[in-house]
């Protein structure tokens, strides 16, 4: 699935965090804030390519252990890797706050787009993902369900 960085996020109507542990609790919202898409990269469609700092990689990975969002029952193979390779999958997305009222989403392979595929995200995108507090992130929780990010002033609150 393709999706041009930095336009519009529209592909789910709603967010939810899902627990990384095995279960099915969740929190859904509607979010009030703008989603800007950050790494949808699909064979045959070109890309921002270039070296990344090294602590921006460890860093994506390490917010990727406490945050899973939009999780899917169906697996997204990476198609940019060459046929007959074994291709990693992916499922979910994550979120990434940004500027007051936006926040960037991208799907959880973008980590192996940018190790495997030499994929640069944007630079606001870089920042942001450098300016997160994993230790609050990851002693966040809502009732015992990791709850990494929604701005209070950004989300229409849809527990269901």
């Amino acid at each position: 699935m393709f999706y041009e960085d930095l336009t519009e996020y529209t592909y789910n109507a709603k967010d939810y965090f899902d627990e990384p542990e095995p279960g099915f609790r969740a929190l859904w919202y509607r979010p009030a804030y703008t989603r800007l898409n950050v790494g949808w990269l699909e064979a045959g469609r070109t890309y921002p390519t270039g070296r990344v700092p090294a602590e921006f990689t460890a860093k994506l990975r390490a917010i990727q252990q406490v945050q899973w969002m939009n999780v899917c029952l169906g697996l997204h193979e990476c198609d940019l890797c060459p046929p007959g390779d074994e291709c990693p999958e992916g499922n979910g997305e994550i979120r990434i706050p940004g500027a007051p009222a936006i926040a960037y989403a991208a799907p959880f392979l973008i980590t192996h787009y940018i190790t495997a595929h030499d994929y640069r995200p944007p630079t606001e995108f870089v920042d942001a993902v450098m300016a997160v507090d994993l230790d609050a992130w990851a002693a966040a929780r809502w009732p015992e369900v990791p709850f990494p990010w929604v701005p209070e002033e950004g989300a229409e609150w849809l527990l269901e």
